[in-house]
């Protein structure tokens, strides 16, 4: 590794390599294509990072305008921003630069920085492909090409946008593929692109985090947001995870009313919001994050106490990347589930596929002690935050497929779903639940700080909301 990247490191409190650290950078570094799978929360962003800087550094080339020299696609806005934060000190050290690349915001500041020449470009498919086609970025130079989440980008549909834009990669190009899985829709991307490539895999695909303890709390109905306020106001960060974007949103505004500062991360939101949610929450103005499975890949706040699934994911690998948001790079953290009567059979064939076997308790609303032991601390419910406007935005996070961004009106989606967020009826996330709300829901009172409503009269609300 250069010395300079070893002092960013150093300087950052990393000394050890994690597993799929250990095992894929002595290829990558030599210049081998590489296949790697590792959890998430193992560290493969640095994994792919270190060799891409120590490569461009090695070549020793110019960067020239609109010609980047190296390629990392990811799935979601989020992740592209993640990736970016981690690679600044790298770049800065180095002195290479950097561009994201992304819709839901003005393309201009983009095509600006790639005219001006940058080293790395980290991107989400549908914006790059935009801009090629304009004529601001070509891919002609390009040394080193990275897809992280390949098989998310696969469950998204982004896989025939992934595959034209590695066709104008140049042929002999080093390609890393970095993924929490390895399934079908990922194998046709290595069979087409990677030559010879280096697998290697650091731990099984449903290798549940030895630091990290499940737990299924069995609640009926009116007990769930009671229950979810008493969890979120125990000290520290949670991430509570629902699954539909209307879902998100009525829960966060209920966390508020009921005195506990959240935030909301969904594809309603546009960036701008989007962006101002993720300060609040890693400044700790906001002390719980409600997502739906869109912050389920690369957002990484440090000390996550608690993830909690208010509504179970509908599939296993869903599951995993959601519990992942807690107990990364070795610290502990707890998994809650809540279930339902209806789902006891769900959930137990969820929790089998992922591997895991939580503990279960059955109990009767916020006053069992159990919540005092999966969330200790005293209880703080600090006063809500006030609720800002909704900005609307593409279901994807700026990387859907281009004829899906041209049916939502234009340059990365931006302004999509406004009629239908006035009417108060919204689609499901990504895995295909059925439509939520109505009109008159929609035009509920707005939660504000300091409200007074009770924890009993939200539970209703919330359940009368929940995925169907």
């Amino acid at each position: 590794m250069p010395g300079s990247l070893a002092d960013v490191l150093d300087g950052r409190g990393i000394t050890t390599p994690t597993p799929i650290q250990a095992a894929t950078l002595p290829d990558s570094l030599a210049g081998r294509d590489v296949l790697g799978r590792g959890r998430t929360g193992s560290g493969k962003t640095y994994a792919f990072l270190l060799p891409v800087v120590a490569r461009l550094v090695a070549s020793g080339r110019r960067r020239t305008p609109k010609r980047p020299r190296a390629l990392i696609l990811a799935p979601t806005r989020e992740l592209v921003t993640q990736i970016e934060e981690s690679l600044a000190p790298l770049a800065r050290a180095t002195g290479l630069k950097t561009r994201t690349v992304f819709g839901g915001v003005g393309q201009n500041p983009q095509v600006q920085a790639l005219a001006h020449g940058v080293d790395i470009v980290i991107a989400c498919p549908g914006r790059l492909e935009d801009l090629i086609g304009q004529g601001a970025c070509s891919l002609d130079d390009i040394e080193v090409t990275v897809l992280d989440e390949a098989d998310h980008m696969a469950d998204l549909g982004f896989l025939p946008a992934v595959r034209r834009l590695l066709d104008r990669t140049p042929r002999g190009s080093q390609r890393l593929l970095f993924s929490a899985t390895l399934d079908a829709g990922v194998n046709v991307l290595v069979k087409r692109f990677l030559v010879d490539p280096v697998t290697h895999e650091a731990d099984s695909a449903q290798s549940p985090v030895a630091a990290m303890d499940h737990h299924v709390l069995h609640v009926a109905h009116q007990h769930k947001v009671p229950v979810l306020v008493d969890l979120a106001s125990a000290p520290g960060r949670t991430v509570v995870f629902t699954r539909t974007k209307r879902g998100a949103k009525v829960l966060a505004r209920q966390l508020n009313s009921n005195g506990v500062p959240a935030v909301e991360l969904h594809g309603n939101l546009g960036q701008n919001a989007r962006t101002r949610n993720m300060e609040a929450f890693h400044s700790g103005k906001a002390t719980t994050l409600v997502a739906t499975d869109i912050a389920a890949r690369g957002i990484h706040v440090d000390d996550v106490a608690l993830v909690v699934h208010a509504d179970p994911p509908a599939e296993h690998k869903a599951y995993l990347h959601r519990s992942g948001r807690t107990a990364r790079a070795g610290a502990a953290g707890t998994v809650i589930t809540l279930m339902t009567d209806q789902q006891v059979r769900d959930v137990r064939d969820l929790t089998r596929a992922a591997g895991i076997k939580p503990t279960t308790t059955k109990i009767g609303g916020p006053e069992h002690e159990i919540l005092r032991v999966l969330a200790p601390g005293e209880r703080v419910l600090a006063g809500g935050l006030a609720p800002v406007a909704d900005e609307a935005a593409p279901a994807s996070s700026g990387g859907r497929p281009r004829n899906r961004n041209r049916r939502r009106g234009g340059n990365g989606g931006q302004g999509a779903g406004q009629n239908g967020a006035q009417k108060g009826t919204q689609k499901g996330t990504q895995n295909g639940t059925p439509k939520q709300g109505s009109g008159n829901r929609s035009r509920r009172r707005p939660a504000t700080a300091g409200s007074t409503r009770s924890a009993s009269h939200s539970a209703a609300s919330f359940s009368s909301r929940r995925g169907r």
